[in-house]
């Protein structure tokens, strides 16, 4: 008989919340995590940075008080302090994490999980490592054998870590990942950012808010390459109003040591610039070394993902994965969601997971948020569309919240006027979006987002004169020349 019902690799926003799922569900569950609980996620991802940029926000905020009328005097920040309340945030979570899989019934087994069949591991002791500017986050491979857990199912949850860049100098010191970013203890004072997507640019918006001298090499056309074309058009121009030197259409060729790091750029930006760190941010890869997949007989794509269907299974019986593992989508809140259909799947009920409808957001400065189709894909998937710009200038809430830089950008069909996509820059943009989300979710159309009576005056009425706009009946911003 297994020792349990079902067994979760990783402990991160989608395993953890899968398996306090399957313990209500009636479940005996454990969990086998090597670090703290909450994955990069609470550690080194989203909440992290996030408590780190809302530092680096107030610090701006207070150095333009004069704007409203408020004087402060001698505006300096201390980054250890920066750091230290960060580190109070983000071991508040994690004990939260733990509290909650204890009351919920699962139990939590430390170590590094290896697979000897499809539903039986071996779980070995790992000595975690201070965290440092390179390298792995693990002093030693695991050695030390400390237990064997069967399970009737088994979840994959292990996440993904970032990827490397293949270019001679990639391994020097200075040369980090976002992982490594945290174990800075100053702010540089020259910092390259190789890759402009929402690791970068995030952390890109930091350290200039703090000071640092930033250039971010992207080889794309425009910041953010994922986002419709309009919002990462509109970052660019903002960031470089902000004095952060973006060259797109570019890559990395070399990095060496010259009396600091001089990175070498080719492209229509070419020539070598002189940093004292690196940041790469060029994407992540699946979290499955010396996990076993062979020999529980997990299939894997050409990019080391593991393939799953609407219910998370595999191509093994019993064997379920979830969330960056996957490739689906590298997200938390879509972990999460994986973590619950799976949980629910293995419990017996009959369900599935919808990706029609996966918010998205960048806590960039303006944020950045989007969810559905970007315009050239819903063109590509043969739709005729009707797009709508609404700037936050024209809203009085913006104007007198003081942020009035960006837009909310909708896509609708033109047949039904179905929104197909929204796509946000600006203040709040990451809580605006759910409206977004939820009007795709329940297919709204822009009659029902405008009909819809918002609160006034607030930040979410501009996707009512969004709608409002695209339907061609705007209030608040000049008609469109015929």
């Amino acid at each position: 008989m297994p020792e349990f019902d079902l067994l979760v690799v990783g402990g991160g926003p989608g395993g953890y919340v899968s398996a306090i799922r399957a313990a209500q569900r009636g479940l005996s569950v454990a969990l086998v995590e090597k670090e703290r609980p909450g994955g990069v996620c609470l550690n080194w991802g989203c909440i992290p940075t996030k408590a780190m940029l809302r530092s680096a926000e107030v610090y701006e905020t207070v150095r333009a008080a004069a704007d409203y009328g408020v004087y402060a005097d001698n505006v300096r920040f201390d980054f250890s302090t920066v750091r230290h309340r960060k580190d109070g945030i983000v071991k508040e979570l994690t004990n939260g994490v733990a509290g909650l899989l204890a009351a919920n019934g699962v139990t939590v087994i430390d170590g590094h999980a290896r697979f000897t069949g499809p539903t039986t591991v071996d779980v070995y002791e790992v000595g975690p490592s201070p965290v440092g500017t390179n390298g792995p986050r693990y002093a030693a491979e695991p050695t030390t054998l400390r237990r064997q857990v069967t399970a009737r199912d088994v979840v994959i949850a292990t996440g993904s870590v970032p990827a490397r860049l293949p270019i001679p100098g990639a391994d020097l010191p200075g040369v980090i990942t976002s992982d490594g970013a945290f174990g800075l203890t100053t702010v540089p004072d020259r910092i390259v950012i190789v890759g402009g997507s929402a690791v970068g640019a995030e952390w890109a918006s930091l350290f200039a808010a703090f000071g640092s001298q930033v250039t971010i090499v992207e080889m794309q056309d425009r910041l953010v390459p994922a986002e419709d074309r309009d919002i990462g058009v509109a970052l660019g121009r903002s960031f470089t109003e902000r004095g952060i030197s973006v060259l797109t259409g570019s890559t990395v060729t070399s990095i060496s040591e010259a009396g600091g790091l001089r990175v070498a750029v080719a492209g229509p930006h070419a020539g070598e610039l002189d940093a004292a760190v690196v940041l790469v941010g060029v994407g992540r890869t699946p979290n499955i070394a010396d996990l076993g997949l062979d020999l529980a007989g997990v299939a894997t794509d050409e990019r080391g993902f593991i393939p799953v269907d609407e219910r998370l299974r595999t191509n093994v019986e019993h064997v379920y994965a979830i969330g960056d593992v996957t490739g689906r989508a590298l997200l938390a809140h879509v972990a999460s969601h994986q973590g619950l259909t799976a949980a629910d799947v293995i419990a017996g009920h009959d369900t599935r997971i919808d990706y029609t409808a996966v918010p998205a957001a960048t806590f960039t400065h303006p944020e950045i948020a989007s969810v559905g189709l970007t315009e050239s894909a819903a063109k590509a998937a043969g739709h005729e569309v009707i797009t709508a710009r609404f700037p936050f200038a024209a809203l009085g809430r913006a104007k007198t919240f003081g942020e009035t830089e960006g837009f909310v950008k909708i896509i609708a069909g033109q047949r039904y006027q179905e929104v197909l996509g929204v796509h946000i820059i600006g203040p709040s943009a990451s809580d605006l979006i759910t409206e977004g989300a939820l009007a795709i979710t329940l297919e709204a159309t822009l009659e029902d987002l405008a009909d819809t009576i918002h609160a006034h005056p607030t930040l979410g009425e501009i996707g009512m004169e969004t709608a409002l706009s695209a339907l061609g009946l705007p209030v608040h911003v000049a008609p469109r020349k015929r």
